[in-house]
Protein backbone atom coordinates (compact mmCIF):
# COMPACT_ATOMS: atom_id res chain seq x y z
CA UNK A 1 0.00 0.00 0.00
CA UNK A 2 1.34 3.31 -1.13
CA UNK A 3 1.59 6.62 1.25
CA UNK A 4 -1.14 7.52 -1.25
CA UNK A 5 -3.41 4.92 -0.47
CA UNK A 6 -3.31 5.41 3.27
CA UNK A 7 -4.31 8.72 2.42
CA UNK A 8 -7.24 7.85 0.79
CA UNK A 9 -8.54 5.90 3.28
CA UNK A 10 -11.27 6.73 5.51
CA UNK A 11 -9.65 8.31 8.86
CA UNK A 12 -12.38 8.35 12.31
CA UNK A 13 -11.83 11.32 14.21
CA UNK A 14 -9.86 10.79 17.20
CA UNK A 15 -10.28 14.34 18.70
CA UNK A 16 -12.88 15.47 21.47
CA UNK A 17 -16.37 15.95 20.43
CA UNK A 18 -17.81 19.27 21.57
CA UNK A 19 -21.03 20.80 21.41
CA UNK A 20 -22.59 23.25 18.70
CA UNK A 21 -22.20 25.92 20.75
CA UNK A 22 -18.01 26.07 21.03
CA UNK A 23 -18.88 26.93 17.17
CA UNK A 24 -20.14 30.48 18.62
CA UNK A 25 -17.08 30.86 20.45
CA UNK A 26 -15.03 29.80 17.37
CA UNK A 27 -16.54 32.43 15.38
CA UNK A 28 -16.26 35.28 17.79
CA UNK A 29 -12.29 34.56 18.33
CA UNK A 30 -11.56 34.31 13.94
CA UNK A 31 -13.36 37.60 14.11
CA UNK A 32 -11.41 39.29 16.32
CA UNK A 33 -8.39 38.13 14.13
CA UNK A 34 -9.82 39.06 10.90
CA UNK A 35 -10.32 42.79 12.43
CA UNK A 36 -6.87 42.93 13.84
CA UNK A 37 -5.27 42.61 10.57
CA UNK A 38 -6.62 45.86 9.44
CA UNK A 39 -4.42 48.79 10.08
CA UNK A 40 -7.84 51.29 10.09
CA UNK A 41 -8.76 49.23 12.71
CA UNK A 42 -5.66 49.47 15.30
CA UNK A 43 -5.71 53.55 13.77
CA UNK A 44 -9.04 53.99 15.59
CA UNK A 45 -8.03 51.90 18.67
CA UNK A 46 -5.41 54.44 19.22
CA UNK A 47 -7.89 57.06 18.98
CA UNK A 48 -10.14 55.50 22.13
CA UNK A 49 -6.70 55.10 23.63
CA UNK A 50 -6.15 58.42 24.02
CA UNK A 51 -9.83 59.02 25.82
CA UNK A 52 -8.39 56.41 27.79
CA UNK A 53 -5.61 58.15 28.69
CA UNK A 54 -7.22 61.73 29.41
CA UNK A 55 -9.80 59.97 31.94
CA UNK A 56 -6.46 57.70 33.59
CA UNK A 57 -4.58 60.97 34.08
CA UNK A 58 -6.59 63.31 34.71
CA UNK A 59 -7.58 61.26 38.11
CA UNK A 60 -4.04 61.74 38.47
CA UNK A 61 -4.29 65.27 37.94
CA UNK A 62 -7.76 65.46 40.53
CA UNK A 63 -5.95 63.82 43.16
CA UNK A 64 -2.87 66.03 43.12
CA UNK A 65 -4.63 69.36 43.14
CA UNK A 66 -6.78 68.46 46.13
CA UNK A 67 -3.26 68.20 47.62
CA UNK A 68 -2.58 71.62 47.03
CA UNK A 69 -3.60 74.74 48.02
CA UNK A 70 -6.58 76.23 46.68
CA UNK A 71 -5.04 79.67 46.35
CA UNK A 72 -2.06 78.80 44.81
CA UNK A 73 -1.03 79.88 40.86
CA UNK A 74 0.87 77.37 38.90
CA UNK A 75 1.85 78.58 35.33
CA UNK A 76 0.19 77.46 32.45
CA UNK A 77 1.59 78.92 29.02
CA UNK A 78 2.81 81.76 30.45
CA UNK A 79 -0.69 82.57 32.60
CA UNK A 80 -0.99 81.77 36.37
CA UNK A 81 -3.88 80.11 36.66
CA UNK A 82 -5.08 79.32 40.35
CA UNK A 83 -5.53 75.31 40.96
CA UNK A 84 -8.80 76.01 42.66
CA UNK A 85 -10.29 77.48 39.28
CA UNK A 86 -8.92 74.99 37.95
CA UNK A 87 -10.14 72.05 39.58
CA UNK A 88 -13.66 73.93 39.34
CA UNK A 89 -13.01 72.88 35.54
CA UNK A 90 -12.07 69.38 36.29
CA UNK A 91 -15.05 68.81 38.20
CA UNK A 92 -17.50 69.33 35.82
CA UNK A 93 -15.72 66.42 33.95
CA UNK A 94 -15.86 64.12 36.78
CA UNK A 95 -12.43 62.46 37.26
CA UNK A 96 -13.14 61.80 41.28
CA UNK A 97 -13.97 57.71 40.66
CA UNK A 98 -17.66 58.36 40.76
CA UNK A 99 -19.78 56.99 38.95
CA UNK A 100 -20.15 59.48 36.74
CA UNK A 101 -16.73 59.32 35.78
CA UNK A 102 -16.89 55.88 33.91
CA UNK A 103 -20.42 56.69 32.37
CA UNK A 104 -18.55 59.60 30.98
CA UNK A 105 -15.82 57.79 29.82
CA UNK A 106 -18.20 55.11 27.85
CA UNK A 107 -20.60 57.96 26.65
CA UNK A 108 -17.29 59.82 25.15
CA UNK A 109 -16.08 56.04 23.41
CA UNK A 110 -19.14 55.62 21.82
CA UNK A 111 -17.69 58.15 19.14
CA UNK A 112 -14.95 55.89 18.72
CA UNK A 113 -17.06 52.60 19.12
CA UNK A 114 -19.61 52.95 16.37
CA UNK A 115 -17.29 54.04 13.56
CA UNK A 116 -15.15 50.11 14.61
CA UNK A 117 -18.72 48.61 14.86
CA UNK A 118 -19.74 49.70 11.64
CA UNK A 119 -16.22 48.55 10.19
CA UNK A 120 -16.59 45.38 12.22
CA UNK A 121 -20.20 44.88 10.88
CA UNK A 122 -19.37 45.02 7.36
CA UNK A 123 -16.57 42.61 7.53
CA UNK A 124 -17.38 40.09 9.96
CA UNK A 125 -21.16 39.78 8.64
CA UNK A 126 -22.14 41.70 5.72
CA UNK A 127 -19.38 40.26 3.52
CA UNK A 128 -20.74 36.66 4.76
CA UNK A 129 -24.47 37.26 2.98
CA UNK A 130 -22.18 39.44 -0.17
CA UNK A 131 -19.81 36.61 -0.72
CA UNK A 132 -22.34 33.88 0.18
CA UNK A 133 -20.20 32.56 2.80
CA UNK A 134 -23.37 31.90 5.10
CA UNK A 135 -24.26 29.22 3.60
CA UNK A 136 -21.30 27.17 4.49
CA UNK A 137 -21.63 27.65 7.75
CA UNK A 138 -24.88 26.36 8.50
CA UNK A 139 -23.86 23.93 6.00
CA UNK A 140 -21.89 22.35 9.16
CA UNK A 141 -23.48 20.65 12.41
CA UNK A 142 -24.71 23.79 14.12
CA UNK A 143 -27.55 25.96 14.30
CA UNK A 144 -28.92 29.62 12.96
CA UNK A 145 -28.97 30.84 16.74
CA UNK A 146 -25.34 29.38 17.39
CA UNK A 147 -24.31 31.72 13.91
CA UNK A 148 -25.69 35.04 15.29
CA UNK A 149 -24.38 34.16 18.52
CA UNK A 150 -21.20 33.82 17.25
CA UNK A 151 -21.34 36.71 15.32
CA UNK A 152 -22.87 39.02 18.17
CA UNK A 153 -19.97 37.46 20.62
CA UNK A 154 -17.37 38.49 18.05
CA UNK A 155 -19.00 42.23 18.26
CA UNK A 156 -19.24 42.01 22.06
CA UNK A 157 -15.80 41.90 21.94
CA UNK A 158 -14.99 45.29 20.30
CA UNK A 159 -17.71 46.68 22.57
CA UNK A 160 -15.98 45.58 25.54
CA UNK A 161 -12.51 46.34 24.25
CA UNK A 162 -12.94 49.90 23.94
CA UNK A 163 -15.50 50.61 26.73
CA UNK A 164 -16.06 47.67 29.94
CA UNK A 165 -12.36 46.64 29.96
CA UNK A 166 -11.24 50.22 29.80
CA UNK A 167 -13.50 51.46 32.87
CA UNK A 168 -12.73 48.85 34.39
CA UNK A 169 -9.26 49.89 34.70
CA UNK A 170 -10.37 53.26 35.69
CA UNK A 171 -11.93 51.83 38.50
CA UNK A 172 -9.20 49.62 40.18
CA UNK A 173 -6.99 53.09 39.27
CA UNK A 174 -9.43 55.30 41.78
CA UNK A 175 -9.36 52.72 44.01
CA UNK A 176 -5.63 52.81 44.35
CA UNK A 177 -5.63 56.85 44.37
CA UNK A 178 -8.23 56.97 47.75
CA UNK A 179 -8.73 54.83 50.63
CA UNK A 180 -8.76 51.25 48.51
CA UNK A 181 -9.84 49.51 52.00
CA UNK A 182 -13.40 51.84 51.88
CA UNK A 183 -13.49 52.71 48.13
CA UNK A 184 -13.68 49.46 47.05
CA UNK A 185 -16.34 48.70 49.48
CA UNK A 186 -18.48 52.34 49.10
CA UNK A 187 -18.27 51.80 45.48
CA UNK A 188 -18.76 48.07 44.72
CA UNK A 189 -22.19 49.49 42.68
CA UNK A 190 -19.88 50.98 40.33
CA UNK A 191 -18.07 47.55 39.76
CA UNK A 192 -21.77 45.90 39.47
CA UNK A 193 -22.69 48.44 37.08
CA UNK A 194 -19.52 49.13 34.67
CA UNK A 195 -20.52 45.22 33.93
CA UNK A 196 -24.02 45.26 33.48
CA UNK A 197 -23.51 48.63 31.26
CA UNK A 198 -20.99 46.36 29.20
CA UNK A 199 -23.62 43.63 29.33
CA UNK A 200 -26.40 45.51 28.02
CA UNK A 201 -24.01 47.53 24.87
CA UNK A 202 -23.15 43.86 23.90
CA UNK A 203 -26.49 42.73 23.56
CA UNK A 204 -28.29 45.28 22.24
CA UNK A 205 -25.23 47.05 19.80
CA UNK A 206 -25.12 43.17 18.64
CA UNK A 207 -28.52 42.40 17.49
CA UNK A 208 -29.03 45.79 15.78
CA UNK A 209 -25.71 45.67 14.32
CA UNK A 210 -26.12 42.19 13.10
CA UNK A 211 -29.92 43.03 11.23
CA UNK A 212 -28.40 46.46 9.95
CA UNK A 213 -24.65 44.67 8.22
CA UNK A 214 -27.52 42.00 7.07
CA UNK A 215 -29.99 44.71 5.38
CA UNK A 216 -26.90 46.85 3.90
CA UNK A 217 -24.10 44.17 3.29
CA UNK A 218 -21.70 46.75 2.14
CA UNK A 219 -19.23 48.88 3.90
CA UNK A 220 -19.78 52.48 3.43
CA UNK A 221 -23.41 52.41 3.12
CA UNK A 222 -23.50 50.59 6.48
CA UNK A 223 -21.02 53.62 7.89
CA UNK A 224 -23.61 55.89 6.48
CA UNK A 225 -26.61 54.31 8.26
CA UNK A 226 -24.98 53.93 11.68
CA UNK A 227 -23.46 57.43 11.75
CA UNK A 228 -27.24 58.72 10.68
CA UNK A 229 -28.55 56.78 13.85
CA UNK A 230 -25.92 58.06 16.42
CA UNK A 231 -25.04 61.33 15.07
CA UNK A 232 -28.00 62.68 13.22
CA UNK A 233 -30.62 60.96 15.68
CA UNK A 234 -28.97 63.04 18.30
CA UNK A 235 -28.93 66.16 16.64
CA UNK A 236 -32.26 65.68 15.58
CA UNK A 237 -33.13 64.54 19.07
CA UNK A 238 -31.33 67.70 20.63
CA UNK A 239 -33.06 70.37 18.09
CA UNK A 240 -36.77 69.39 19.31
CA UNK A 241 -35.87 69.19 22.62
CA UNK A 242 -33.59 72.01 23.43
CA UNK A 243 -34.27 74.12 20.48
CA UNK A 244 -38.32 73.45 19.87
CA UNK A 245 -39.04 73.00 23.20
CA UNK A 246 -40.86 69.79 22.59
CA UNK A 247 -41.48 66.90 25.17
CA UNK A 248 -38.37 65.43 26.68
CA UNK A 249 -39.22 62.07 25.60
CA UNK A 250 -38.15 63.16 21.78
CA UNK A 251 -34.51 62.59 22.98
CA UNK A 252 -35.50 58.72 23.10
CA UNK A 253 -34.91 58.79 19.54
CA UNK A 254 -31.22 59.11 20.35
CA UNK A 255 -30.09 55.27 21.00
CA UNK A 256 -27.01 55.99 22.37
CA UNK A 257 -28.46 58.67 24.90
CA UNK A 258 -30.58 55.86 25.81
CA UNK A 259 -28.04 52.99 26.44
CA UNK A 260 -26.18 55.86 28.33
CA UNK A 261 -29.46 56.50 30.91
CA UNK A 262 -29.74 53.02 31.50
CA UNK A 263 -26.22 52.75 31.68
CA UNK A 264 -25.99 55.44 34.58
CA UNK A 265 -29.38 53.62 36.35
CA UNK A 266 -27.08 50.57 36.63
CA UNK A 267 -24.05 52.42 37.91
CA UNK A 268 -26.20 54.00 40.47
CA UNK A 269 -26.20 57.74 39.57
CA UNK A 270 -28.71 60.10 38.70
CA UNK A 271 -29.44 60.20 35.10
CA UNK A 272 -31.33 63.56 34.84
CA UNK A 273 -28.64 65.91 36.50
CA UNK A 274 -25.63 64.67 34.40
CA UNK A 275 -26.72 66.08 31.17
CA UNK A 276 -27.19 69.21 29.79
CA UNK A 277 -30.96 69.62 28.84
CA UNK A 278 -33.86 67.26 30.13
CA UNK A 279 -33.92 63.49 30.08
CA UNK A 280 -36.15 61.25 29.67
CA UNK A 281 -36.65 58.24 32.71
CA UNK A 282 -34.08 55.52 32.64
CA UNK A 283 -36.91 53.14 31.98
CA UNK A 284 -38.49 54.63 28.99
CA UNK A 285 -35.14 54.08 27.52
CA UNK A 286 -34.79 50.69 28.33
CA UNK A 287 -38.09 50.05 26.50
CA UNK A 288 -36.89 51.59 23.78
CA UNK A 289 -33.55 49.69 23.76
CA UNK A 290 -36.08 46.17 24.66
CA UNK A 291 -37.93 47.31 21.43
CA UNK A 292 -35.14 47.93 19.11
CA UNK A 293 -33.43 44.12 19.73
CA UNK A 294 -36.90 42.70 19.45
CA UNK A 295 -37.26 44.42 16.09
CA UNK A 296 -33.78 43.64 15.29
CA UNK A 297 -34.04 39.55 16.44
CA UNK A 298 -37.03 39.57 14.34
CA UNK A 299 -35.89 41.14 11.05
CA UNK A 300 -32.64 38.51 11.50
CA UNK A 301 -35.14 35.64 12.04
CA UNK A 302 -36.71 36.04 8.71
CA UNK A 303 -33.78 36.85 6.77
CA UNK A 304 -31.94 33.62 8.18
CA UNK A 305 -34.44 31.69 7.82
CA UNK A 306 -34.59 32.44 4.04
CA UNK A 307 -30.84 31.23 3.45
CA UNK A 308 -30.99 28.00 1.43
CA UNK A 309 -28.37 25.18 2.71
CA UNK A 310 -27.84 22.30 0.90
CA UNK A 311 -27.12 19.42 4.06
Amino acid sequence: MTPTDALLRYRPWTGEFRPPICASWAMARSSLRLMMRRKLFWALYALAALIFFFFFYGQYLVVWIQLQTANQSVPVLGINVRIGDFLKFLDRLNLNGSAHTFGNFIWFQGYISTIVLAMAGAVLIGNDFHHGSLPFYLAKPIDKRHYLLGKILGIGLFVNLLTTLPALILYFQAGLLYDWQTYYFEHLRELVGILAYGLLLTCSLGLLLTATAVWVKRTVPLIMIWAGLFVLCRMLGNFLVDGQRFDERWRLIDLWNDLYLVGLWCLGADPITDRAGPQPQPWEALLVIVAVGLLSAAFLRNRIQGVEVVS
